[in-house]
């Protein structure tokens, strides 16, 4: 935990007031996140057509699933839409959620899903799509009430962790399920969205590292519990900025309500070992 602190400590002087500070802050980061994020969803996306996207707004000799590359502009699309927003920290809205979703998942739906169920980028699901291992999601007709609670909570949130808060965020997110594809992009970036809105250094969730990861998810399904994604957090962001940091030093359960974690969130996180 100290190398934690001290890495947000590091995170907050760099006391980021400009769009431009911001896309200097996160100038490898933005690349690195874009490529293992969807890297997790999609086996096809490489690194080096990330980086060609981002750096040159275009990809040469590519000659795999268009989609791949559709996800990865998105990605690029997305960031210069929030970047705006994390600077004002702006709240985290239903129509900021969706406008999120709309972005990545742009012209990356399947046929079935676009054709014969009529899904859409930026829409709530109108069928049954369940997820994990014990297939959790919520029933369309619940979506928007449940994601609505959901916001509100992060509205309310006083407590002073914000590891809390984005970690119950992302997991109840995910368990809901409310979009018909595109859940854990929208998922991942919304997490670093209240992570750096909260003045928190944003998280790369590594894609050698998601069998954890999804096994943190299911942690919170089967149990109702934050803690596995806490003490996950805590890892993927100390990984992150430790290289980071390292590259410019030498470089230049759904049901489960919020404050039933302000507690003992810490305590519960030292129990969890994988």
């Amino acid at each position: 935990m100290d190398k934690l602190n001290e890495l947000v400590q590091a995170w907050r002087a760099i006391d980021i007031q400009t769009t431009a500070q911001l896309d200097n802050a996160l100038d490898s980061f933005r690349i690195e996140f874009a490529y293992n994020s969807g890297k997790i969803e999609n086996n096809q996306v490489t690194y080096h057509d990330t980086r060609e996207i981002f750096e040159n707004g275009k990809v040469t000799g590519y000659s795999g699933e268009t989609r791949a590359i559709f996800e990865q502009q998105n990605q690029k699309l997305c960031y210069e839409y929030l970047k705006n927003k994390i600077v004002n920290k702006e709240p985290l809205t239903m129509d900021l959620l969706k406008e999120t979703h709309r972005i990545l998942t742009a012209g990356t739906y399947d046929e079935r899903r676009f054709v014969v169920n009529h899904e859409r980028p930026g829409e709530f699901k109108k069928h049954d799509y369940v997820v994990g291992r014990d297939e959790v999601g919520a029933p369309p007709q619940d979506v928007e009430q449940e994601i609505s609670e959901l916001l509100q909570e992060v509205s309310e949130y006083s407590g002073d962790n914000i590891l809390v808060l984005a970690a119950y965020f992302h997991c109840k997110f995910e368990s809901i399920h409310p979009f018909a594809d595109g859940n854990g992009r929208t998922g991942r970036m919304l997490l670093n969205y209240i992570l750096m809105t909260h003045n928190y250094p944003p998280v790369v969730i590594y894609n050698e590292d998601k069998p954890l990861y999804v096994e943190c998810l299911n942690h919170f399904d089967t149990e109702g519990e934050i803690s596995a994604m806490i003490k996950f957090l805590q890892f993927q962001i100390t990984k992150t900025w430790l290289k980071y940091f390292d590259r410019t030093e030498h470089g230049k359960n759904r049901g489960k309500k919020l404050d039933n974690y302000l507690s003992d969130d810490e305590s519960k996180s030292k129990n969890f070992e994988r």
